[in-house]
C-alpha cells in the first residue's frame, strides 16, 4: 500500500495573507493561542506565537510569606563592623542629615551614627 498523497517536491501554493507564490514546503501553519489555524502562510508574513496572548493559561503564583520563618539573630551576635564599633549586624543603618552623619541629640543612644563626610577639591584645566 502507497502513500495517499503525492511528495509536493515542486508544489506550488499561494500565501493566505499576501497572496504571493511560493513553494508549498517553504509555508508554514499559522498558530494563533497555541491552537492551529488552516492559514499557511509565507516566511515573511508568519508571526510566532506571542506569549502575551497567553495570559491566564498557566497557574502562577508568587508567594511572598515564608512558612516557617526565625526571627534574625545576627542582631546580637554579628561582633565588631570594620571600624571597630559594635555592629549591628543586619540592622545596621547608617543614617544623617545637614550636617552629614549628624543625628539629633535625643536619637544618639537609639541610633549610632559612624558617619564620617569625606570631601576633596580637584582642579580642572580648560584649554
Amino acid at each position: 500500500m502507497g502513500n495517499r498523497y503525492a511528495s509536493g517536491k515542486i508544489a506550488i501554493a499561494e500565501c493566505d495573507r499576501c497572496g504571493q507564490q511560493f513553494r508549498l514546503k517553504q509555508l508554514k501553519t499559522e498558530i494563533i493561542k497555541q491552537r492551529k489555524y488552516e492559514l499557511l502562510v509565507c516566511p515573511e508574513c508568519w508571526d510566532p506565537d506571542q506569549p502575551q496572548l497567553m495570559l491566564g493559561t498557566f497557574p502562577v503564583d508568587d508567594p511572598q510569606a515564608l512558612r516557617n520563618p526565625r526571627r534574625d539573630t545576627t542582631y546580637v551576635t554579628s561582633g565588631v563592623n570594620s571600624v571597630g564599633n559594635l555592629s549591628g549586624g543586619s540592622r545596621d543603618i547608617q543614617w544623617g542629615w545637614n550636617p552629614v552623619g549628624g543625628s539629633s541629640l535625643n536619637d544618639a543612644g537609639l541610633t549610632p551614627n559612624y558617619l564620617v563626610a569625606t570631601t576633596f577639591v580637584g582642579t580642572v584645566t580648560v584649554s
